[in-house]
């Protein structure tokens, strides 16, 4: 679930056989038998099947149009899956991966990508349901695609045809929600994606500087799928079809939905104020009314969210809005069989053939591989620890080659695969050798890597050789990146991976070097990334190739001082390093540091300085890079200034007007990249 990239609507074709209007949104009229030429089963991608249903032949492409679900020789779709992003056929994509996830386990699936939202017309193509519709704003939060870190609006959208803005609109999952109750009244609806994900209880709203409420509330949505949702999703649909809700519209003798949902793992939906979980152990989250009062609490919330994740043994409830919203407890991570049954489907790997445009975010992906999910870093800033989780599900190794083999007998195949890994490279076939239900620590990594975290590193390079080694395939990069204090602990993988798969640049993720702006990053100090380097630059050197270390860097992390970014730009000018680019911080929601901004205090509850106004968030920027484009203009807005720097909570204030502006600080969201600025030093 990544983060990046308005209200400028874009409308979808509607792709009718008898149309001859000009498409929209990039989409190209065919006549006859649309875009699905061969169908398959995949008997060998199917486990158990669901009570009455039956494997169904894989078609070439989801169906988006009613002539599409005709040509397949269905009679209408049992889910729709509504999604922000154009459909790209591709495990990388939800709707790719969770459609034919479903469609495997004999239910049909049709997609509606970008809908306009003005008009139920293109969620009405395929005719209603029979379960339910599946909404999520895409791969990014819809506010984070468009708009950047000083709220400005975005030109571009890496997730549309022809990489334009608009194509969705604010707020995704709520407005199509809204659209699908329009469209077919009655009909469950159930949210899930990063946007939907991190905002399953209150959070703090960065774009509007406000506290919102849990997102059920808002989008009037039944159920949230959080975290990852093959399994949750194919466990929601047979419960609806065992619980008589296919075809129903009037759902008056139906058992009520949150007594459906509430009985899945993964799940979060509202349940009455007098509910009470069977379960033991329940993380008993701070009311949402009581954080609006004291916004300290949000900070206890995030916390305790990130443990209930982690445990995976207990739900979490939190009161608001006179009612509960209940998180059961977390979807168990799929095994390596079911990694490999699902990345074994057969993906077109490719955009929908009705787009005339292409697809900015496919570039990368159609030569790279996903071996695994999860990142035990547990960075403060990154919503991977509250969506996919510490633990890590790996594919097996015949399952990664498989698919780099099919990628090979692609017709525009060029020899060089971009990518090999996950959140971070190195952590494939990684595992807890412990319990993690009785973990008590924030990250694996941090503040040194855990003994009970046990990583695979000579195996993934020796997966990198063997696919290195394959026929057609010319070069092997790990574009993805590696945890460089993991790599640390293994001097054999870390001069493979320098030497043999570095294509000239190796990211890496220091983020800042200041302890105090680490510590609360949850980031590894100094020592280790200045040993990193030295490492990189002697095994490049003995590898005779010119290489470079791009560091992502961040700004205005809440503690984050202006000092703090000098003392930054002095290292990095000691080393004749030359900013590139630098992520300033975002406070994306559900993240540990987003609710350290909001509540102005670390995990201590100690007063911290936040960067909040734009002029203030700018000129830690600038520091680094002193010619970024629109200082001036962007400098003068005062949004926010009328907090300043105090805390949110009252018993703090005294003592941050003293601290206003010292060392404390960490990040939300970012990436930076910076070059040497004399060639000839090989360590950035």
């Amino acid at each position: 679930m990544r983060l990046l990239l308005s209200d400028l609507r874009c409308q979808f074709n509607t792709l009718q056989q008898e149309s001859t209007a000009t498409p929209h949104n990039g989409l190209a009229q065919r006549q006859g038998a649309p875009y699905i030429r061969a169908m398959r089963i995949h008997t060998s991608s199917v486990p158990a099947m669901p009570a009455g249903r039956t494997p169904l032949e894989q078609p070439e492409f989801l169906p988006m149009t009613a002539a599409d679900v005709k040509h397949i020789g269905w009679d209408g779709i049992d889910i729709l899956l509504v999604t922000g992003d154009g459909y790209v056929d591709h495990p990388s994509f939800a709707a790719a991966i969770l459609g034919r996830w479903l469609v495997a386990h004999g239910y049909r699936v049709g997609v509606a990508a970008q809908p306009a939202w003005d008009s139920t017309a293109d969620l009405e193509k395929m005719g209603r349901p029979a379960l339910f519709a599946g909404v999520t704003a895409g791969a990014l939060d819809s506010m984070l695609a468009h708009y950047t870190a000083f709220r400005k609006k975005r030109s571009d959208d890496a997730y549309t045809p022809g990489g334009k803005a608009g194509a969705r609109p604010n707020r995704a999952t709520i407005v199509y929600t809204n659209l699908v109750r329009r469209a077919f009244p009655g009909l469950p609806v159930i949210l899930g994606g990063i946007e939907a994900s991190l905002r399953r209880i209150t959070h703090y709203d960065f774009w509007t500087d406000k506290l919102r409420r849990p997102l059920l509330l808002d989008s009037k949505a039944d159920a949230i799928i959080y975290g990852m949702g093959e399994r949750a999703m194919l466990e929601a649909a047979v419960a609806l079809d065992e619980n008589g809700y296919a075809h129903q519209q009037d759902t008056g003798a139906l058992p009520p939905l949150w007594t459906v949902f509430s009985a899945l793992r993964g799940m979060a939906c509202m349940v009455p104020a007098d509910y009470a979980p069977a379960e033991a152990d329940v993380f008993e989250l701070p009311a949402h009314e009581a954080i609006e009062k004291a916004p300290h609490l949000l900070l206890q919330a995030t916390v305790m969210l990130e443990k209930q994740v982690h445990a995976m043994n207990a739900p979490a409830i939190q009161p608001a809005g006179g009612r509960k919203v209940l998180l059961t407890a977390p979807a168990h991570p799929l095994g390596e069989e079911e990694m490999d049954r699902l990345y074994s489907l057969p993906f077109a790997r490719t955009a929908h053939p009705a787009y005339t445009s292409p697809i900015p975010a496919t570039d990368m992906m159609l030569t790279s591989v996903t071996t695994h999910r999860g990142c035990g870093g547990g960075c403060s800033f990154c919503s991977l620890a509250l969506h996919q989780g510490r633990r890590i599900a790996s594919r097996s190794r015949k399952s990664v080659i498989e698919e780099v083999r099919a990628m090979t007998r692609r017709a525009d195949w060029k020899g060089t695969i971009s990518d090999v890994g996950g959140p971070s490279a190195n952590m494939w076939q990684a595992a807890c050798a412990a319990d993690p239900a009785r973990c008590r620590r924030e990250s694996c990594m941090h503040p040194s890597v855990c003994k009970a975290f046990k990583a695979q590193q000579p195996a993934a390079i020796d997966l990198l050789r063997t696919i290195r080694g394959m026929d057609k395939v010319r070069h092997v990069r790990v574009a993805s990146g590696v945890r460089y204090d993991l790599a640390l602990k293994d001097d054999t993988a870390l001069r493979a991976y320098t030497m043999e798969f570095t294509g000239g640049q190796l990211k890496v993720a220091p983020e800042h070097i200041c302890d105090n702006v680490l510590e609360r990053m949850r980031k590894p100090g100094l020592p280790a990334f200045e040993a990193f380097l030295e490492a990189f630059e002697t095994f490049s050197r003995e590898a005779g190739k010119e290489q470079y270390v791009i560091p992502y860097l961040m700004s205005a992390f809440p503690g984050c001082t202006d000092d703090d970014m000098r003392t930054l730009g002095r290292w990095l000018r000691q080393r004749g390093w030359q900013p590139q680019q630098v992520q300033c911080f975002i406070p994306t929601p559900g993240t540990v540091a987003t609710a350290m901004y909001y509540a102005g205090i670390d995990l201590q509850g100690d007063p911290i300085y936040v960067a909040r106004t734009d002029a203030e968030r700018l000129r830690q920027h600038h520091i680094l890079i002193p010619s970024h484009g629109g200082a001036q203009g962007a400098a003068g807005k005062k949004h926010g200034q009328q907090r300043k720097n105090a805390p949110r909570h009252a018993a703090g204030k005294q003592q941050a007007a003293q601290q206003t502006r010292r060392d404390d600080d960490r990040r939300s969201r970012g990436r930076s990249s910076a070059r040497p600025s004399r060639p000839q030093r090989r360590r950035g």
